[in-house]
Order: structure tokens, then C-alpha cells, then sequence
């Protein structure tokens, strides 16, 4: 189904320039599996509604499913044309100038029902601007970032070291950070995903991925800073091209003592209780082996956090040793003592790392 009205649409470059909110209007399931970051969904259909336009479709043909889909769109316009409405004056949206704001709108091809959503708005006087080619386009666009070369480096270091933290406290330093454990919301463990929201599915991790390298990209960084990763984050794959990037890049490896590292462990997740510990100790006892996973349990069972995170780490120790020693460039800094907030502003000040010749943007949102 396709067709425009007397809207043109956008290329992906000129859309992203654009100003205003951008508006999905696809069904909440195909929204829910993957959408432009910070896109809000206005559905035109619901699933099943959207099912039975394109099965209609098929069988049909165009003009009997455009019918189908004018019996399901006509009772809920007026409520459509409000949300439109209040998005375009809503102060919260990222244009300054609300008054000149586009409304961006797209759906699966960029076809009838963006334009559909285009016509109303038009209606109504507002500014609307379609992409052309739909969420189809703009999933190719966040393909092709992760075959570009990155100027990336990893920070590493073993489990409890405070790799993630830290690397938050130099973004806060105008640092060029991509957070791959805080946009899969999992911090890569078998207990990761401990008192985290659901993880988005593999392609909306993707496209996060994609507009915090483009950010970065804005601020003209030298480099990027990720943590080393496994190349899976819980449930999230991280794009194999950029996975390949990453296995070349410099590593800088940070080391803490072992208390400290137990510490840092209790805090993040001693508050999580026995149970769910104890599940997650359960879906790694086969490569623990059943002394440490007795020795974990038990501790567990006693709720001596300390203890428990001991009788895992050297399990955790290994497997992280094992991967750094496949490195080729790495070099390695001592943080003992120092809090998240002098470590990083050591590393700064030492050049270890560097700030980014441009302000930083605010990270994408889900």
C-alpha cells in the first residue's frame, strides 16, 4: 500500500535534521520490537487491526483493505488529531522553537498509513514531514553505522572493578561514551540483569547502538570509550561488525584490589536478597563446579554477601584473564583508593582518556 498526498517525503538525512518530535505510527507490537529512539507511537491500527488490513490486502486487493482500514481509523481520528495537537505544543519535546517545530512522522514503508497521520495533521495546521521509505530506511541507516570505522577503546578490567560507573563519571567530563550495559539495561553477568528493567530486543538495542555512536560522531570525538564486552549483553547482540571493531581496539585496563572489588560487588548486589541470587548462582553451577557453587549457595543461604561474591570471582577471573590475554594493544592503570569520581578525573588529567573537542549531546532514550 503506498501513496503520499501532497506531502514529500524526507530523506533519512534531511528527517534526522528536522525539527520536532518524531511520531510512530505503526502497531504497539511492531513499535515494542523496534522504533527510532525517543519516537512516540501514535498506532493508526492496533495489532490485530493491522493483521486484518494486510490479510485483507492480499486477498482483496488495495481498495477493499483502504475501506477496512477507513471502518477501523474513522471512530478514533478525533482522539488521533488531539494527541497530534498537544504534541506539537508540547514544551518537553527536544525543538526550542515549539511554534516552528515539524511533526516527523513515519511507519513500516513510509506509505498510507504515515500519510494518513500526515493528512490529519495538515488538517489541523500543523507541520508535518514523512520519511521516506518508512522504518525500513532508517533500519538500513542503523545498519550501515556499524560497518564505519570507530575510533574506539575499551576500558576493562575484572568483575567488580567499576568499569560501568566509570565510565559514566568520564561522559560526565565531556568524555565520548557509548554505555553498551546501560542500553541493554544488563550488566553482562549471569546475575546482570538483578533489579533492571526488561532488555529491549536485539534490534532496538541496534538502534540505540547506532544514535550514540552518531552522537558521538556530532561532537567530533577522537575517540570512543565502550567497556569490554562479551558479545552478547544478556539477551542484546552487539552488531557483529562493531563486535570486530572492538576486538582490535586498545584496552585500558583498570585495576582495584580485591576488597574493593567485593565491595563494589555487596553494594550493587547485596540488596537483590537470597532467592533471586541464588537462581542466578544456579544458571552458572555448571561452570562454577559444584565446591564453589556449594560454597556460594551456602554463603547465600547465610546472606554473607562478602563471602559469596569471593567464592565466585575466581571463576569470573579466569574466563575475564582468558579473553584479555587475546588483546593485542592493552595497558593497564592502578585505581586503588581512588572513588569513581578522582579515578576519572585522574585518567583525564593523566591523558589516558580524552574529552571530546564538542559538548556532549544527551545519551538517546528508549
Amino acid at each position: 500500500m503506498s501513496g503520499m498526498g501532497t506531502h514529500t517525503p524526507y530523506s533519512i538525512e534531511r528527517f534526522r535534521q528536522a525539527n520536532g518530535p518524531v511520531v510512530d505510527v505503526r502497531s504497539p507490537a511492531e513499535f515494542n520490537k523496534g522504533h527510532w529512539p525517543g519516537a512516540i507511537n501514535l498506532a493508526l491500527f492496533n495489532d490485530e487491526q493491522r493483521a486484518a488490513v494486510g490479510i485483507t490486502y492480499k486477498k482483496k486487493g488495495r481498495q477493499q483493505a483502504i475501506k477496512l482500514g477507513l471502518e477501523f481509523t474513522g471512530p478514533k481520528l478525533s482522539g488521533l488529531a488531539e494527541a497530534l495537537a498537544k504534541l506539537s505544543r508540547d514544551p518537553t519535546t527536544e525543538s526550542e522553537d515549539v511554534s516552528a517545530s515539524d511533526l516527523r512522522i513515519y511507519c513500516w514503508r513510509g506509505g498510507m498509513r504515515s500519510a494518513s497521520v500526515a493528512w490529519l495533521a495538515g488538517l489541523l495546521d500543523l507541520k508535518p514531514v514523512l520519511l521516506e521509505g518508512g522504518y525500513k530506511s532508517y533500519r538500513r541507516w542503523v545498519l550501515q553505522q556499524f560497518e564505519q570505522t570507530w575510533p574506539l577503546r575499551l576500558l576493562g578490567g575484572r568483575t567488580g572493578t567499576g568499569k560501568t560507573d566509570l565510565l559514566i563519571a568520564m561522559a560526565q567530563r565531556g568524555v565520548a561514551v557509548v554505555n553498551l550495559e546501560g542500553l541493554a539495561n544488563h550488566r553482562g553477568s549471569s546475575f546482570g540483569g538483578l533489579g533492571l528493567p526488561p532488555q529491549p530486543s536485539t534490534e532496538h538495542y541496534e538502534n540505540l547502538l547506532a544514535e550514540d555512536l552518531q552522537r558521538c560522531q556530532n561532537c567530533s570525538a577522537n575517540e570512543i570509550w565502550l567497556e569490554a564486552e562479551s558479545s552478547q549483553v544478556g539477551r542484546c547482540r552487539i552488531p557483529r561488525a562493531l563486535f570486530h571493531q572492538m576486538q582490535m581496539a586498545p584496552v585500558l585496563e583498570i585495576n582495584r584490589s580485591l576488597d574493593e572489588r567485593v565491595a563494589q560487588l555487596v553494594d550493587v548486589y547485596g540488596q537483590h536478597g537470597r532467592e533471586s541470587l541464588q537462581e542466578a548462582t544456579q544458571r552458572i553451577s555448571r561452570r562454577l563446579g559444584p565446591q564453589r557453587t556449594r560454597q556460594a549457595l551456602d554463603a547465600i543461604a547465610l546472606e554473607n554477601w562478602d563471602q559469596a561474591c569471593r567464592a565466585m570471582l575466581d571463576y569470573y577471573d579466569r574466563c575475564y584473564d582468558y579473553e584479555l590475554s587475546r588483546t593485542p594493544q592493552r595497558q593497564s592503570v592502578d585505581l586503588c583508593g581512588l572513588n569513581t569520581t578522582k579515578a576519572a578525573e585522574m585518567l583525564i588529567e593523566r591523558e589516558l582518556v580524552r574529552s571530546s573537542p564538542k559538548p556532549q549531546l544527551v545519551m538517546s532514550s528508549t
